[in-house]
């Protein structure tokens, strides 16, 4: 089954821009479904997620150490860093490692695709029943987006610091 999606801009910092992909026929793009879907259920691991967004974009850039790897021929990544890179978050007073992921593709040091994700239970993402689908749609995306950029359907700009395309590209997966 072929799934369509267009690029949707979510927001620029001094150092990274992020998008994220909208679903034909859907509202919203996967990254707002994530916020949607975490906000109250996962506020605290969330908010820790979204507090390194902001660090990477204004103070480190993309930097390919900051993406948690989740297997071996994965072109996504993940979002928080490992733990010895990312400080852990506070749930009720106390620090804890998060368990929420968040599935991107860190196109350069200064562009990433936010795509969705949820609690990861088992050690592997493919074998967890929360983030399987997430991991799995992440790559197939990743794998489209990498194809539109070899056809030249995203160009990067003249500094790569940003990208460029049409704002009709449907990406398919």
């Amino acid at each position: 089954m072929n799934t369509f999606a267009h690029i949707k801009h979510i927001g620029s910092y001094d150092k990274v821009s992020y998008y994220s992909v909208v679903l034909e026929n859907e509202e919203h793009s996967l990254f707002e479904n994530f916020i949607a879907q975490h906000n109250n259920a996962n506020k605290e691991k969330l908010y820790h997620i979204v507090k390194w967004l902001e660090v990477i974009g204004n103070k480190y850039g993309a930097q390919t150490y900051l993406f948690r790897p989740e297997g071996k021929n994965a072109d996504a990544s993940a979002l928080p860093p490992v733990e010895n890179r990312s400080p852990s978050y506070i749930e009720n007073g106390k620090k804890k490692a998060n368990s929420l992921r968040l599935y991107c593709l860190r196109a350069n040091n200064n562009v990433v695709f936010l795509f969705n994700g949820d609690i990861k239970t088992t050690q592997k993402a493919q074998d967890c029943p929360n983030v399987s689908k997430h991991f799995n749609m992440a790559n197939q995306i990743s794998k489209a987006i990498d194809q539109a950029f070899i056809e030249k359907d995203i160009l990067w700009n003249e500094t790569l610091t940003d990208i460029v395309f049409h704002s009709d590209l449907m990406i398919q997966f």
